[in-house]
């Protein structure tokens, strides 16, 4: 059987008034083949074989649209994978990774973390992430255990102390308890001044500090200019960006709906309770929801419900002292200054 480059050999040294029995010493090929060949007028004895289709394939055109749709951003492969699966993908992971690895912005190597274990029900990691500014403002609240690793999202419009309060209330409750220490970087809402007190020692909003007496938890900063201190909620923010956060945007962005608030909250409550607290932890290698079941024992229980009557009653039991002097003179200084002129 010859290939395409044995066949046009043979032509052209046959053309040139070579014979058979020199074709067979020059291209190494049988005699009947070659016979074979030139009486088939020139026609390849061998056919190209057909290009194999790849299962990939098909879906290739919804992956590029899927990068497009998400930029700057990336969806991670996993998300991609779980897309195509639903649309009929039988392929596995690793080419779809091949595929991707053209299309991937190049990214900077991450910055190490510094890893603190903590034990069951001791410390709550709270961090805010923006996703969008301005007056389309779309924040999420984001708490993560730092025994168990077991993560509460939700999505806002505002970074208020108001919002704050009752954030930290719902992943209490969605926790099933309080931790005794709650881990924050410098939001305004919270620390007043840093060290305000001395090394150490920070002034923190009086409003927060009494909600904080209230559930019965210490707020703590972390290292300054080290917020990456409480690595916990910082890694689970890039994977709540990444993995849901861009994946759920970019998909409504392709139907022509913008996410908003009260959507973002209900899919973020779904993944959640599918996915981010039952996947297998990289660090604990456990399921953060199995893990929070073995911390709940260790949270403190549910105070009444607060309503800041501390801080409203310190700013009416003390108020500020005003010193009114008066601008009139007793009758007699004048009696005095009449007698005087008279």
């Amino acid at each position: 059987m010859l290939n395409a480059e044995q066949s046009v050999e043979i032509t052209v040294l046959h053309r040139h008034g070579m014979s058979i029995r020199a074709l067979v010493d020059i291209t190494g090929c049988a005699r009947n083949t070659i016979r074979k060949y030139l009486r088939s007028e020139g026609k390849p004895a061998l056919k190209e074989r057909a290009k194999r289709t790849e299962k990939l394939d098909p879906f290739k055109p919804y992956l590029i649209r899927r990068i497009e749709s998400a930029k700057p951003d990336w969806i991670p492969a996993t998300s991609l994978l779980e897309e195509i699966q639903n649309q009929g993908y039988e392929g596995g992971i690793t080419r779809l990774r091949q595929f991707l690895v053209d299309y991937k912005p190049a990214t900077a190597p991450a910055e190490p973390d510094n890893r603190f274990e903590t034990d069951p029900g001791k410390q709550m990691q709270v961090d805010w992430v923006v996703f969008r500014r301005g007056k389309d403002r779309l924040s999420a609240f984001v708490a993560t255990m730092g025994y168990s690793r077991a993560s509460f999202v939700e999505y806002v419009t505002d970074e208020k102390i108001e919002t704050l309060l009752a954030c930290h209330e719902h992943a209490f409750e969605y926790f099933g308890g309080v931790p005794k220490q709650v881990l924050y970087d410098n939001m305004k809402t919270v620390v007043i001044e840093r060290d305000g007190y001395g090394e150490g020692n920070h002034k923190l909003n009086p409003l927060f500090l009494d909600f904080a007496k209230h559930w019965g938890f210490v707020p703590k900063l972390c290292q300054p200019y080290r917020a990456r201190t409480k690595g916990k909620v910082e890694r689970f923010n890039r994977y709540l960006r990444r993995t849901f956060h861009v994946t759920l945007a970019s998909r409504l962005k392709m139907s022509g709906i913008h996410l908003d608030k009260d959507t973002a909250n209900v899919e973020v409550r779904r993944w959640l309770r599918e996915t981010a607290n039952v996947r297998i932890h990289a660090t604990t290698k456990e399921q953060p929801d199995k893990l929070l079941k073995a911390e709940q024992p260790h949270l403190q229980a549910f105070p009444p419900s607060y309503t800041g009557v501390s801080v409203r009653e310190q700013s009416l039991t003390k108020p500020v002292a005003h010193v009114i002097t008066p601008l009139q003179r007793p009758l007699s200084f004048y009696d005095e200054l009449v007698a005087a002129a008279a």
